[in-house]
């Protein structure tokens, strides 16, 4: 059983809004996270086929050419009406340019096109791998359910944050200050069992 201690460690990201909220997770822990852009690192190519094995790839690449640990997140959004869709290949979806506002109406118009009983429940996972030089892995798993709402309100956060309503909640993660998404969302609680483990 591995612990994580203060140092230099790979956010095997090139997301700044991922690279940006991890660092603030991070931020007590004495932890000196470099992001894979800043040290010109490769993204590699994503051909898992689950959130855990794509968040594998990465972190276990970006430690083989960094020679640090590396901590990589893989996550998204999945609408149940979709089965499951876009999941995996949430960032995709919003294209080469990465336009989240093009692929939220692109879910928006798929869900309508299933019938007025489709429902708009949907759920973020994160899966969190963090690898050594070595190749050895640990990962983590978190989950939030919550709803999708039309238009998308709020401009804090990143990504598909401003169409979704977590269970129990009024605002969206794009309405909601950084501090109270942190406290829930689906990266604070695999983050959380991270903790626990490594820190």
């Amino acid at each position: 059983m591995r612990k994580l201690g203060p140092g230099r460690l790979v956010i095997a990201s090139h997301n700044a809004g991922k690279v940006r909220e991890i660092t603030e997770l991070l931020g007590p822990f004495g932890i000196e996270p470099v992001s894979a852009a800043s040290l010109d690192l490769p993204e590699p190519e994503e051909t898992g086929t689950t959130f855990l094995s794509n968040a594998e790839l990465k972190a276990v690449q970006a430690a083989d050419l960094s020679g640090l640990p590396a901590l990589s997140d893989d996550s998204g959004l999945c609408v149940e009406a979709l089965n499951g869709d876009p999941g995996i290949f949430s960032a995709r979806w919003a294209g080469p340019d990465k336009d989240f506002g093009l692929a939220m109406q692109r879910i928006w118009q798929e869900v309508a096109a299933k019938g007025p009983d489709a429902g708009h429940d949907a759920y973020f996972i994160c899966a969190l791998v963090v690898a050594w030089p070595d190749g050895y892995t640990m990962e983590f798993e978190g989950r939030i359910d919550g709803r999708l709402v039309w238009p998308p309100r709020g401009d804090q956060g990143f990504g598909y944050d401003p169409f979704f309503v977590p269970n129990g909640h009024e605002q969206t993660f794009g309405e909601m200050e950084p501090a109270a998404k942190h406290a829930m969302s689906h990266r604070a609680r695999a983050f959380e069992l991270l903790k626990e483990r490594l820190l």
